[in-house]
């Protein structure tokens, strides 16, 4: 009886150690399947354009979607761009008009999947006698990168009163720092986010004068847009449309009131301190940045931005801008809300 017993009590410890061994692996190997993805950020440190993909990350939200994400920070959304193009990685959040002059110029494969539709761009001056726009003319303003988002939207914002960036306004390239050189003293002007703004007061213990905003100056631009190749929406486009899912998902958590203070600790890889980071979504969420529950690819805001950048480029003469001669993309071409319309299913079906 007793033999019998110690057999069964074996039998029960061989089947709950092969049970164990099953789940193990079978959790081992769920964990294996979570498809790899690479996101290209604008800024080193990152935007805080960014919060909605580190959100995404910090919250679980990639994870829910069966996702493993590494973020990577470019010197500029330009270079996040080529980044896509040369395969680096598989997506980037990128300014709408370099990517316009891209796709326009050289045929480049980026197609906009997903966008934020409102430039939050001011210029700032830490000279309260410097007031206007004409009073930038021969002086340093900081930038991003040559004809990276900073640099353009100073170009955008010089144009009413007749100036151009390394014509007679100098740039200083200093990729997302430009607030901390004004801080600093080593810069009077600078291409500034709104939340650049309150920081910089803060800091310098100075008012900062606002010498021109991008919609006042050139209204109705559009910003951002989440950028992937043409040959990765082909080969990859589940995980396109689960990342994206994921960003749906993200930016609704980031406009509920209550979670702003665990959104500014996700944020905190774009150097913001967290009191800081805190009044930041709660600027952009009252300014509609991200786009909640929409694609963001307003169609008038993109003709806008491309008809700009052709005339920049035939003032340029090819310079800047889009090139003479080259023909202007499409919105269809340059865009495809086919990969938010999956995603946004995709949300509601998990609900």
């Amino acid at each position: 009886m007793i033999n019998k017993e110690n057999k069964l009590i074996k039998s029960v410890a061989t089947i709950s150690a092969t049970l164990g061994f099953v789940l193990l692996l079978g959790t081992t190997q769920m964990a294996r399947a979570a498809d790899k993805l690479s996101i290209a950020l604008p800024g080193v440190p990152p935007v805080f354009s960014t919060a909605f993909i580190y959100t995404a990350k910090g919250a679980g939200f990639y994870k829910k979607y069966g996702l493993d994400v590494r973020l990577r920070p470019f010197n500029s959304g330009v270079a996040a761009a080529k980044a896509v193009v040369s395969g680096a990685v598989d997506m980037s959040l990128s300014p709408t008009a370099p990517v316009a002059r891209m796709v326009s110029n050289a045929g480049v494969p980026l197609v906009g999947i997903h966008g934020m539709e409102k430039p939050d761009w001011v210029i700032g001056s830490m000279d309260p006698s410097k007031n206007k726009c004409s009073d930038l003319k021969g002086q340093a303003v900081g930038v991003d990168s040559p004809r990276g988002a900073r640099w353009i939207n100073l170009q955008n914002m010089v144009r009413p009163c007749k100036l151009m960036p390394d014509k007679n306004i100098k740039t200083v390239n200093l990729s997302s720092n430009v607030g901390s050189a004004m801080v600093a003293g080593q810069l009077k002007f600078g291409v500034l986010h709104l939340d650049d703004v309150p920081v910089i007061e803060r800091e310098s213990g100075k008012k900062l004068t606002i010498v021109a905003e991008i919609e006042k100056a050139s209204p109705g631009t559009h910003y951002l847009m989440v950028v992937t190749t043409k040959k990765t929406m082909a080969n990859r486009r589940d995980v396109l449309v689960r990342a994206t899912a994921a960003h749906i998902e993200a930016i609704r958590y980031m406009y509920d009131p209550k979670n702003n203070k665990a959104v500014a600790g996700y944020a905190k890889a774009t150097g913001r301190k967290l009191g800081d980071a805190q009044n930041a979504v709660k600027i952009f969420t009252d300014f509609n940045y991200w786009p909640n529950g929409h694609v963001g690819l307003n169609a008038k805001r993109l003709a806008r931005t491309i008809k700009i950048q052709v005339i920049v480029g035939k003032k340029s003469k090819g310079k800047g801008g889009i090139k003479p001669g080259k023909k202007p993309v499409s919105i269809a071409a340059l865009t495809d809300a086919s990969i938010f319309a999956e995603a946004i299913a995709l949300v509601n079906k998990r609900k």
